[in-house]
């Protein structure tokens, strides 16, 4: 005996998913042309040495930037 879903609702996709779908279908590189992309512009390499010269060449702010002693009004 199997039972039967009466509640089931049929599948659905959306608009969004099947023009996603059907660009897939038409240019099947384009995946890997978003994988060089993200390569180019975002997985880089990071240089730790580089990296720690960097944060410790940072000078922190002061707490009020506007209060220096270097402001023509300041006492």
């Amino acid at each position: 005996m199997s039972l039967v879903n009466f509640f089931r609702r049929p599948d659905y996709t959306s608009e969004a998913t099947q023009f996603i779908d059907q660009l897939k279908a038409n240019k099947p590189t384009l995946e890997a042309e978003q994988r060089a992309g993200r390569a180019l512009l975002w997985d880089k390499n990071l240089n730790r040495a580089e990296q720690a010269d960097y944060l410790d060449g940072r000078v922190s702010q002061q707490s009020y930037v506007y209060g220096t002693s270097s402001h023509p009004n300041g006492k």
